[in-house]
């Protein structure tokens, strides 16, 4: 109700409702909108900080995987680990057969000479290692005490290898005798073995190498 000309003039009921429910519609919407407002400010925060490198979050993020790529790119560490390899491979023994079942010289001979290098190879390298010439058929004439056409030489590398070792074929060695009625008498650097071919599976069973020159 207003007044106009000395007289009271009566409000427009329906425009005085409008402007109550307006005034209530700010009062509900201010707090309301202010609470988010309250509540988005720490999610900003919060964002902004894991963004910034400087922030502890971040660099706890940032630091194990630039430690394991600086452990890749060490050069230091790549050699202590080459090192260690090298180490433990050196700790091991390096353990060759070498096959003779012919009864030529020349093979002979060449199956010596593999010993020889192999075994003048790691003691230079101060590594162990053991060969053993495994014989067996025609190839037991190679440690026979009458036909060896290489007993000088045997006589020798066994003084000068010891890590070179000799088997003869004990069948081999009992079919000689038969066929030959006679002893087959060995070499004395020449230990004899059940089998010369079950030798040979058995040494490779337990991690030797194999080699038939």
């Amino acid at each position: 109700m207003g007044r106009e000309n000395g007289r009271y003039k009566m409000i427009n009921p329906k425009w005085a409702m409008a402007v109550i429910s307006g005034l209530a519609m700010l009062l509900l919407i201010g707090p309301s909108a202010a609470q988010q407002d309250n509540q988005l400010i720490p999610q900003v925060r919060e964002k902004s900080q894991a963004s910034n490198p400087k922030h502890p979050a971040r660099q706890k993020q940032v630091s194990k995987p630039a430690q394991n790529q600086a452990i890749k790119q060490d050069p230091a560490n790549n050699t202590k680990m080459a090192l260690a390899t090298k180490a433990e491979s050196a700790r091991k023994p390096h353990r060759l057969i070498l096959q003779v079942n012919s009864n030529e010289p020349a093979m002979m001979n060449l199956t010596l000479n593999n010993a020889t290098n192999v075994a003048q190879y790691y003691r230079d390298l101060g590594e162990p290692v053991s060969i053993e010439v495994v014989t067996f058929g025609p190839g037991l004439h190679m440690l026979r005490d009458d036909t060896s056409p290489v007993k000088p030489r045997i006589e020798v590398l066994a003084m000068s290898h010891p890590e070179i070792s000799f088997k003869a074929c004990g069948n081999t060695q009992e079919n000689m005798r038969k066929a030959e009625n006679k002893d087959i008498n060995l070499i004395p650097q020449a230990t004899v073995v059940k089998s010369g071919v079950v030798r040979v599976m058995e040494l490779q069973e337990q991690g030797w190498s194999y080699v038939k020159p």
